[in-house]
C-alpha cells in the first residue's frame, strides 16, 4: 500500500474543492496539523492519516463500506450439525472457517483450528460427531452494512471475520482476504 505525499493530500484536497478547515473538520483533526502535513513539516501518525485520507474519500464518495466488501450470500452452518459435516462443507468451500447461524441469527463461528484443537486437547473418541454448537466460538463481530472499512479493520485486528447483519438477519461475512482483495 502506497502512502499519499504531502503533495498528494494538498492536491486531492484542492480537487475535491476543500479547505484544511474543511479536511480537519471532516478528519477530527486541527487544521494547523493538516498545513504542517501538507507543508511537510511533520508526519502523522498512521492512525492520523487514515483519518485524513478516509475523509479525503468520504469526501469524492469512494469509501468502502461492509455491503461494497461483503460475501454475500452467506455459507453457514446450523449449530445441530456435525463438526464432520461442518468440515466438509468447509473443505468442498475452501473455506477455513463458517459461521454458525440459526434463523438468521449469528451465534458464533468455528473453523479448522477450532476443530483441530479440540481434537489435540479433547478425551472425546471422535470430535466429528459432536454438534457444531459445542465446538464453535461465541465470540463474533456484527457490524451493519453502512459500517466503514476502518470499523472492520478494527473488527479484523481481534476476529477471524466480522458478520454482516441487517435487520437481526445476517446478510454477508468479510474476512481479512476480503479487504486485502479489494485493496489489491
Amino acid at each position: 500500500m502506497d502512502l499519499p505525499t504531502p503533495a498528494d493530500l494538498r492536491e486531492r484536497r484542492n480537487e475535491l474543492g476543500l479547505t484544511q478547515s474543511d479536511l480537519a473538520d471532516r478528519a477530527d483533526v486541527s487544521q494547523p496539523l493538516i498545513a504542517r502535513i501538507e507543508g511537510g513539516d511533520v508526519d502523522p501518525r498512521l492512525s492520523t492519516l487514515r483519518r485524513i485520507v478516509n475523509a479525503l474519500q468520504e469526501a469524492e464518495g469512494a469509501i468502502l463500506r461492509a455491503e461494497d466488501l461483503m460475501n454475500s450470500p452467506i455459507v453457514s452452518v446450523q449449530p445441530d450439525d456435525s463438526v464432520h459435516q461442518t468440515q466438509e462443507r468447509m473443505n468442498e468451500r475452501g473455506f477455513s472457517q463458517a459461521p454458525v447461524i440459526r434463523d438468521g441469527t449469528p451465534l458464533g463461528l468455528i473453523s479448522h483450528s477450532d476443530i483441530r484443537q479440540l481434537s489435540d486437547s479433547s478425551e472425546a473418541d471422535n470430535v466429528g460427531d459432536l454438534p457444531v454448537d459445542e465446538v464453535k466460538r461465541e465470540s463474533i463481530a456484527t457490524v451493519e452494512p453502512g459500517a466503514t472499512i476502518d470499523e472492520i479493520n478494527d473488527y479484523l485486528n481481534h476476529n477471524d471475520a466480522v458478520l454482516v447483519v441487517e435487520g437481526g438477519e445476517t446478510v454477508g461475512i468479510i474476512t481479512e482476504a476480503d479487504i486485502a482483495a479489494h485493496i489489491s
